[in-house]
């Protein structure tokens, strides 16, 4: 038996600490061996996943490419920003207008 009290406190704190670790590691084998026992699960889908759907076509075979040239597109892009025709008749930019520069003193050259 130990006659030092502190000594006795720490044993005490050793025997409590390797307790907990121990249950720690029965708890943590206990639930790795039930989720082992179950059965696998499917998970459901709530909703089914979105199919295009098919663009009409005039003619079932895709549109020609010739060497050097540009394949036609259906339908044609359309540019970010109308053009100034279209801006004075009220239409919007679909993009913001580019933010300005922040302008600051030249570095100078030491």
């Amino acid at each position: 038996m130990a006659a030092n009290p502190m000594e006795r406190t720490l044993r005490k704190d050793l025997l409590i600490a390797s307790a907990l670790v121990v249950t720690g590691f029965a708890i943590g084998g206990l639930a790795v061996n039930a989720i082992n026992a179950t059965p696998p699960q499917h998970i459901a889908q709530a909703t089914q996943p979105l199919q295009g759907t098919p663009s009409p076509q005039s003619s079932p075979t895709p549109a020609e490419s010739r060497p050097g040239g540009d394949r036609p597109t259906t339908p044609a892009p359309e540019p970010a920003r109308p053009d100034a025709d279209a801006q004075k008749a009220g239409a919007q930019p679909v993009l913001p207008p580019a933010p300005a520069e922040k302008t600051a003193p030249p570095i100078k050259q030491k």
